[in-house]
């Protein structure tokens, strides 16, 4: 079982979903950050001035706090700016996979493309000659 589980850690395909996730992890807090410290900020300034991560809705009524995080402590919220910001976080991520993605394919169509265009290399000389040989004798 030990010599499997090398075998199966050695391959090259488990390596490259290692490095992924740890890329998309450190890619993920890029994204929280610009959305974080970015965009919401300015969202923010245009409609008013108000912070998105702190709109909720106090699902209890003994919640009477005005930020988030200590009516949570009180109880049951509806954080429902807080989810407004990981939406757009997810949005924004998507947005840039699907680019990153399209890219891809880009480069995959054009790299066939050239590959499609190279004229093929000419046969060898015995393959041109079995070749004459063969239609000489179907004319026959």
């Amino acid at each position: 079982m030990l010599k499997e589980f090398q075998e199966f850690i050695s391959k090259g395909n488990v390596m490259d979903l290692a490095v992924g996730v740890i890329i998309g992890g450190a890619f993920g807090l890029i994204v929280s950050s610009l959305v974080g410290d970015i965009i919401m900020p300015i969202i923010g300034a245009v409609f008013g001035g108000f912070d998105f991560s702190n709109y909720f809705l106090p699902l209890s009524s003994s919640v009477t706090a005005v930020t988030l995080e200590e009516a949570k402590k009180q109880g049951a919220v509806f954080a429902y700016g807080n989810f407004f910001t990981v939406v757009i976080n997810f949005l924004i991520l998507a947005w840039i996979i699907f680019l990153m993605v399209k890219a891809v394919n880009t480069m995959r169509k054009k790299l066939e493309k050239e590959k499609a265009a190279e004229p093929a290399p000419p046969p060898p000389a015995d393959v041109v000659l079995l070749t004459e040989i063969r239609d000489l004798l179907a004319k026959k």
